[in-house]
């Protein structure tokens, strides 16, 4: 478990809990250091002191703040802790709001909040609870790194996590980066939804959820190492060079979401529009149709001569029969 990187307590109400605050993610990216390319020497930044002209160890550097160019005041890590704010040392709840009123913009970095001691367990276990019945967040204040905060408390598992939130003048207006309006089908709207139900996921996992450039990356690395050329970057797939439709490349791309998932290709069925009956004249339709009567009206005449020879065979055989004395 990684360490606590902030100890204090969540308050709402007259209820207390004592917590450390423990980071919830981690870092997997490559890292690297700057080096001299002539002779691979490592390259570091080292601190100087303006007035004396030399460098200063770490013990001896704090924050300052700057009134004027001649006028400088330090603040000690010791008064910051200190500071007569009552988020100073708490992370104070201020209201419970439903999940999706809280826009995902102003939500950042997230922490786990374990309960710290014996005497927290209880009051820990009770706000999970709570909040998870109520179906609710948490919105809370709290002061790190030189400034107060706006929080927000959610469940996860059996963990009550804290995500630092944006101050609502910190997110930008984004009415002047929206495109000017354009016309939109229903079909094309249509398409589109159909498109999104194909690329719905119940989760995300699988390989189109995993970090192929640090694998990527390591691989250049290790070729390195090895003394080998790196691998070389696939050649990309080479388009149609036609110019598609809205609605096509829409089609295509649910034909392409079904094949990645080893559906088959179900067939469409559009409605034909009706053509009126001078289209029908116009394009041999009606004429095509004739032999069908011409077929008919030869049947109707080989059943009347068929009537016709079996009258006259029924006749002679009658002439014919004896009369009787």
């Amino acid at each position: 478990m990684p360490r606590s990187i902030w100890s204090g307590a969540i308050s709402f109400g007259l209820v207390t809990i004592p917590i450390d605050v423990v980071p919830a993610t981690e870092d997997h990216s490559v890292r690297f250091h700057q080096y001299h390319l002539e002779d691979m020497g490592r390259v570091r930044v080292r601190k100087f002191c303006e007035i004396e002209d030399r460098e200063i160890p770490q013990d001896e550097i704090g924050k300052g703040y700057e009134i004027a160019k001649d006028q400088v005041v330090a603040v000690l890590d010791e008064e910051l802790r200190e500071l007569p704010l009552p988020t100073a040392r708490a992370i104070e709840i201020a209201a419970f709001v439903p999940a999706e009123s809280i826009d995902p913009l102003r939500i950042g970095e997230g922490y786990y909040l374990q309960a710290s001691g014996t005497v927290a367990t209880k009051p820990y276990a009770l706000l999970r609870k709570a909040l998870e019945r109520s179906s609710r967040v948490a919105v809370a204040k709290f002061a790190w790194h030189g400034r107060e905060r706006l929080g927000l408390l959610r469940v996860r598992d059996d963990a009550i996590v804290l995500h630092a939130m944006r101050w609502p003048d910190e997110i930008r207006d984004p009415r002047e980066l929206a495109p000017q309006e354009v016309a939109l089908s229903d079909d094309e709207i249509a398409e589109a939804e159909h498109l999104i139900g194909r690329m719905t996921r119940d989760s995300l996992e699988g390989p189109d959820f995993v970090d192929h450039y640090t694998e990527a990356l390591e691989q250049v690395i290790e070729a390195k190492r090895e003394g080998h050329a790196p691998p070389e970057a696939p050649e990309p797939e080479a388009g149609t060079g036609a110019v598609l439709d809205l609605m096509t490349a829409l089609r295509d791309s649910v034909a392409q979401a079904k094949a990645s998932r080893g559906e088959e290709a179900e067939a469409e069925v559009h409605e034909l529009p009706k053509k009126s009956a001078a289209a029908r004249t116009a394009s041999g339709e009606t004429t095509k149709k004739a032999p069908a009567k011409k077929t008919a009206a030869k049947k109707t005449a080989k059943d009347t001569k068929k009537e016709t020879t079996a009258k006259k065979t029924a006749a002679r055989k009658t002439a014919r029969r004896p009369r009787s004395a």
